[in-house]
């Protein structure tokens, strides 16, 4: 046999071999048990509630769905180029191909299955992010205005179901379907920041909203001027806050600390100053300030923003 026969037949077991092998690859990466504890954060910081572990974990998913395609697109590249190469011995023009039907199939659906697999885990994932529990433990208003932060504690301050039953008009921009979850008799309190505004324990800019530790918040986001955008960075989630429409997310805080937050829309010339603190603190120690606030004479709600829009109205009425 010829050298160059000899060379094509050793070529031939590894050219079969070689897409098995990078299959077998690929479904080890993939088909591990791990949890989001297992694999690097990829920028993301430490999670600080129970619900921001799901999004670390769909983050984590897409960075290993795109490497595990990069390595199946680099080694087939690579295997193209080693077993394609131009022969040194013989110079002959290739076998020309202009159709490959089962290739071209390929290229359309394989895209269609990536691009279908994760949107299914986006959906699910965002629909269980969204979705509000019929009685959270503690309801915050949270304002978003030129160039900071208001925060209206919806809660019963003082212990008495018979106070606070009327909804005040400074409430008048959220709409029915939250208010009907408002705890009795939540007289509130409220605190509010200015750019200049500064965390007293650390000196950080902006005001501090304060969380309890281990319980659920509803956050309820609206606006007085333009779309600013709620988000606390390791709760790895943000949401628009809209004028004229009402936002809600829920989280529940499991770690104490004081952590950075921000507007992550560009709402102006001021934008990058509206920041704010988010101090988690026991469930205690959060009553006692929000009694605090009370004896500052800090009590009622500053105005939320700008009522609904018809549009706005029309269809959080139709989800009730």
């Amino acid at each position: 046999m010829s050298p160059n026969g000899s060379d094509r037949s050793s070529r031939r077991p590894m050219r079969r071999k070689l897409p098995q092998v990078l299959t077998a690859g690929l479904i080890l990466a993939t088909a591990t048990g791990c949890t989001y504890k297992d694999f690097p954060r990829l920028g993301m910081p430490t999670p600080v509630t129970e619900e921001a572990p799901r999004i670390l974990s769909l983050w984590q998913g897409s960075w290993a769905a795109a490497l595990a395609t990069g390595v199946l697109v680099w080694g087939l590249i690579l295997w193209s180029v080693i077993f394609h190469r131009r022969s040194r011995t013989k110079v002959e023009v290739p076998p020309q191909t202009r159709y490959n039907m089962p290739i071209e199939a390929l290229y359309t659906v394989v895209p269609l299955i990536i691009v279908s697999v994760l949107f299914y885990f986006t959906a699910r994932d965002e629909s269980k992010l969204l979705s509000l529990s019929p009685k959270p433990a503690h309801t915050i208003n949270v304002v978003g205005y030129q160039w900071s932060w208001g925060f209206n504690y919806i809660e019963n301050v003082d212990g008495s179901a018979t106070t606070g039953n009327e909804i005040p008009k400074e409430l008048d921009a959220i709409p029915d379907r939250f208010r009907k979850d408002f705890p009795k008799g939540a007289e509130g309190v409220y605190d509010f920041g200015i750019p200049g505004t500064r965390n007293p324990q650390n000196g950080n800019p902006g005001p501090t909203l304060w969380l309890p530790k281990g319980e659920k918040v509803r956050f309820v986001l609206t606006s007085r001027d333009v779309i600013h955008s709620f988000w606390v960075v390791p709760f790895l989630m943000k949401q628009d806050v809209i004028p004229g429409h009402t936002n809600a997310f829920e989280v529940t805080p499991n770690q104490e600390g004081t952590f950075m937050g921000k507007c992550a829309e560009l709402c102006g010339v001021d934008h990058s100053r509206m920041l704010f603190n988010v101090k988690v603190v026991s469930p205690e120690r959060y009553q006692a300030h929000l009694e605090e606030l009370a004896k500052k004479g800090q009590k009622g709600y500053v105005p939320a923003g700008i009522e609904q829009t018809d549009p706005a109205r029309n269809a959080e009425t139709n989800k009730l």
